[in-house]
């Protein structure tokens, strides 16, 4: 019995060992004292003596936190002795004392300069004691404090200032790792002249603000720069005025024969109306050669559901030598030193060509004095001038939506530059040679639609209206001239072929206008395919 009773009693000892250990476990960890001293300018000075633990300790500093729905709160640490700051973390070896600035910790509240630090936060181990003594640059106006986890509103263990109200103390036990201290402290207005280090938080509401500064910004930008663009096209890109004298309606009939306004064929007229070489201009081009006796167009003959073809005739007896450069490039292009070729045969091999027939239209016109730079020189150097433009305004906004609130200053750039680059299509000016030659060429499209066409006599009618349909089909009227044409041959009856167009067998001029229309619309295509002829 005794031996039992020993045995009993050595449990008991034992479990009572065991439940006064239990306590001092849980209450293990370092203790911290924390001096800390506001001094001028803001700044503060942090003492911290650390004891009870051993080896490497790690804190990680929280520096920063949200102020208001546009900025964040930062907290500088500088001057770190004792430990090793990197980044926000600090790395000690307990027991140690450690000494940094803060700067960033005072704000004005009201009437008081308040200070709010972490003193304890961050730590990788529990916190058994903390205890925070405050001095400052004026008596101390109020004080708070709040432990547990940063949104804590739980008081502290204890709060207090000396007798003569400059010093506080605050005092903390039983921190788990990560859990802070935080420490507030009010002082007269202006004690330590320090403020808070705020950064702005982006968000796409606060860097687009519109009020009444950005708001008017915006607007001024705008009329600066879209007024700026109107003053330069009006400078710049604005037709030449032309003398009143000059506009109106013109007859191109003089003598029985025809002479075009200015002298100016169907190709040039298309580039100086719409100041662009295009597929119409080719295809006008081509009808122009074979009425002008060049080459010959020949419908081929088909079944029902064959695709309508034409062979295009070199005739070599086409007067040498009076070909512009930009006929003499197409008239090569076409037929590359053969003498017939068909149509569908030209489909996606003009590409080498169509680039020269582009350019030398181009330098066709400048070299009329109709402009004075070309235009799609011109177009391209606005255009790109334009682009350029988007790209810094995109930088633009993307630099002041980030750092400032102002980033629809960066819009009205994009903007005027969206507007330059779309109006950069509309720079290419005319000269006033070149907007005399419009008004003319704008005159003679009146009269060519006007159904008045006068006194022509008729050896001379299909010939005359054969030299209208190359305009007319600039002018996008070749149904309407192409009857005109199938309605006249050189004694008043009806034939079956022209001189320069060729249908085949049970084929006549009243099936020319459907024949010419489907023509020109194949020709196009034919030419469109090479994917070339296209200007910005």
């Amino acid at each position: 019995m005794t031996g039992i009773r020993l045995t009993l009693a050595g449990l008991v000892a034992a479990v009572l060992a065991l439940t006064s250990i239990a306590p001092a476990m849980a209450e293990a960890g370092i203790s911290d004292e924390i001096t800390l001293t506001l001094g001028k300018g803001g700044t503060l000075h942090v003492v911290e003596k650390i004891t009870g633990g051993t080896g490497e300790l790690r804190r990680t500093f929280l520096t920063r936190t949200r102020y208001d729905d546009d900025n964040d709160r930062l907290y500088q640490i500088s001057n770190v002795k004792g430990g090793k700051l990197t980044g926000d973390v600090l790395t000690v070896t307990a027991p140690a004392t450690v000494e940094y600035d803060v700067k960033g910790a005072v704000t004005a509240s009201g009437d008081v300069e308040e200070l709010r630090w972490f003193a304890v936060n961050g730590w990788d181990t529990p916190v058994a004691k903390a205890t925070v003594k405050v001095s400052g640059p004026g008596p101390v106006q109020a004080l708070s404090c709040f432990a547990g986890e940063l949104t804590s509103a739980i008081g502290c263990t204890s709060a207090s200032m000396n007798h003569t109200g400059t010093e506080a103390d605050f005092e903390q036990e039983n921190l788990a790792a990560g859990q802070a201290l935080t420490v507030v402290v009010g002082y007269p207005k202006g004690a330590s002249g320090g403020g808070p280090i705020l950064e702005r938080r982006f968000s796409l509401a606060s860097a687009f603000t519109l009020d009444t500064v950005t708001g008017g910004a915006l607007a001024g930008l705008l009329v600066l720069m879209l007024g700026g663009l109107g003053l330069l096209y009006w400078t710049r890109g604005r037709d030449a005025r032309v003398a009143d004298h000059e506009k109106g309606a013109i007859d191109p009939v003089q003598n029985g024969h025809f002479s075009p306004p200015d002298g100016v064929r169907p190709g040039q007229i298309g580039t100086l109306v719409d100041e662009q070489a295009d597929v119409v201009d080719v295809t006008a081009t081509i009808v122009d050669l074979a009425v002008r006796g060049y080459l010959r167009i020949d419908e081929q003959p088909r079944q029902t559901y064959d695709a309508p073809d034409w062979m295009l005739v070199r005739l070599p007896k086409a007067p040498a030598g009076t070909l512009l450069p930009y006929e003499q490039a197409l008239y090569d292009a076409i037929f590359e030193g053969r003498d017939a070729v068909l149509l569908s045969q030209l489909s996606g091999s003009f590409a080498s060509h169509l680039g020269e027939v582009r350019d030398a239209l181009y330098r066709d016109v400048v070299t009329q004095g109709w402009f004075a730079r070309r235009p799609d020189t011109e177009r391209t150097r606005w255009t790109l001038i334009g682009v350029v433009l988007i790209g810094v305004g995109v930088l633009a906004t993307v630099a002041l939506a980030w750092f400032t609130t102002y980033g629809l200053l960066g819009l009205a750039v994009i903007i005027a530059g969206g507007a330059l680059a779309v109006g950069g299509q509309y720079m290419p000016a005319k000269t006033a040679k070149g907007s005399a030659a419009l008004a003319h060429t704008l005159g003679f499209r009146e009269y060519l639609f006007s159904g008045e066409l006068g006194e022509v006599p008729e050896q001379h009618r299909v010939e005359l209206f054969s030299r209208y349909l190359p305009y007319a089909v600039i002018f996008d009227g070749v149904e309407h001239w192409s009857r005109v044409v199938a309605s006249v041959t050189g004694n008043g009856h009806q034939a079956d072929n022209l001189y320069w167009y060729h249908g085949p067998a049970e084929w006549d001029l009243s099936n020319f206008a459907g024949s010419m229309r489907t023509f020109t619309t194949t020709t196009s295509g034919a030419i469109s395919a090479s994917r070339q002829f296209r200007t910005l």
